[in-house]
């Protein structure tokens, strides 16, 4: 019995030893768990950090490409630029008079590029100038998700194409893709004047606010309503303000009420004026008075951006407790790209529209190019030139040309662009698409 007795003695001690190496067993198990999930978050954060380094070199590297191919295709003769001018005015200086003069060279916008994809951006181009807008979307849409990823062209195209035949969610879900593409903002939505509002071409007389705005500013709003004065279609270019003070909020936004009862605006740098003023303003507080707050009203309606409006309406409210101005559409009011510098001041605006042989154009141009050397078109507005009058109104710069004269096309979209660089075009003229 006492044998028996040692062991019963001892079981339970047996027992304890077993139960300590499990617990051990488990505890190592755990830390062992842990140091392998520590050493496989490394990984995949080095992984990912790797990607992101590889993204952004592959980014860089596509920028280096497109401006080694920039470089190669402007240092040809048909694109290289005369002599340096005297330089502009300075800064902040009011306009003297609204005269036809090209851009100093460094200021001059990016001019059009030959397209990677060549063909389908010919082919595409030639589709549309004949009418069939719908063939051209199928064959951009196919390239923008089958080509180079380097080049843009066919996407550029595309942007205008949709905004031309007023797709808004076409539009929208290619803003997405192109951001995702290629890492930087898409387009904004500009969608084309309807037919009806875009009958007009002609000389556009042309405003020009530079510098800051304030009190100051009077003498250049006093050139903008001259521009005015019996113009049907008038250009306000703020590409050239670098700061907003409430004087001057408030002399322009009771310019801009009154410019613009019966004719037509054509805005240009209304975006960055826009990201100007509302900077200016906060929820609550009033130091600066209601004149920030009116012009950004006021500047949200002439782009058509109704939620927006509706949205600073209230803020407005809350702050001065008062009734916000109603929102109203704003009619024959188009905006423009933001221009590195001041635009060439009167620029003859062609129609929305040109077919065939037009000869009521051709015989105003003509007349139009009689006054001076310089002969530049505002293309803000024309949608669509077809392959007929393409061709006819080649030949008619070819014959105006010379030594010394200088023709440019300034804000074409890019599908007729895109034709008049397959015709030729810039043999005899520079062509100067929006910028995207």
């Amino acid at each position: 019995m006492g044998l028996f007795s040692l062991f019963r003695k001892d079981k339970p001690a047996v027992e304890e030893d077993e139960d300590e190496a499990y617990a051990r067993l488990a505890a190592n198990s755990e830390l062992q768990r842990r140091e392998d999930d520590s050493q496989s978050s490394l990984q995949m954060q080095r992984q990912l950090d790797l990607q992101r380094d590889i993204a952004r070199a592959t980014v860089l590297k596509i920028d280096a490409i497109e401006a080694a191919m920039a470089a190669d295709m402007f240092d040809e003769p048909a694109f290289r630029r005369p002599p340096r001018r005297a330089a502009p005015p300075a800064e902040g200086s009011p306009p003297d008079e609204a005269v036809t003069e090209l851009l100093e060279d460094d200021d001059i916008p990016v001019e059009a590029a030959a397209a990677e994809s060549a063909p389908v951006v010919e082919e595409a181009a030639i589709l549309y100038a004949n009418g069939e807008a719908d063939e051209a979307c199928r064959l951009l849409a196919a390239a923008v998700h089958g080509g180079p990823a380097s080049d843009r062209t066919a996407w550029w195209m595309l942007f205008d194409l949709y905004a031309v035949l007023g797709r808004q969610e076409a539009f929208d879900s290619l803003s997405i893709d192109y951001a995702s593409t290629f890492e930087t903002s898409p387009p904004p939505w500009n969608p084309a004047l309807a037919d009806d509002t875009a009958t007009y071409s002609g000389v556009t007389p042309t405003a020009t606010l530079a510098g800051v705005l304030d009190a100051a500013t009077s003498a250049q709003i006093a050139h903008l309503r001259r521009a005015a004065e019996g113009a049907a279609v008038l250009r306000l270019d703020f590409s050239r303000v670098t700061a907003v003070e409430p004087d001057g909020c408030a002399l322009l936004h009771d310019t801009l009420r009154e410019v613009q009862q019966g004719r037509e605006l054509i805005l240009g740098g209304a975006e960055e004026l826009l990201r100007l003023v509302r900077a200016m303003v906060d929820v609550g507080r009033r130091d600066d008075g209601a004149a920030p707050w009116l012009l950004l009203l006021e500047l949200l309606r002439l782009l058509n951006r109704e939620k927006e409006f509706e949205e600073a309406a209230m803020d407005y409210c809350v702050t001065f407790e008062v009734s916000p101005p109603p929102f109203t559409p704003p009619g024959k009011v188009a905006s423009t790209p933001r221009q590195l510098a001041a635009p060439a001041g009167d620029r003859y605006l062609l129609p929305r529209l040109i077919e065939g042989n037009a000869t009521e154009v051709w015989s105003a141009i003509r007349d139009h190019a009689e006054r001076g050397p310089a002969l530049v078109f505002d293309c803000s507005r024309l949608a669509r030139i077809d392959y007929t009058a393409a061709g006819h109104l080649l030949a008619l710069l070819q014959q105006l040309a010379g030594p010394e004269r200088r023709i440019e096309f300034r804000e074409l979209n890019h599908m007729v662009a895109a034709l008049a660089r397959l015709l030729g075009y810039g043999s005899v003229a520079r062509l100067l698409p929006h910028r995207y």
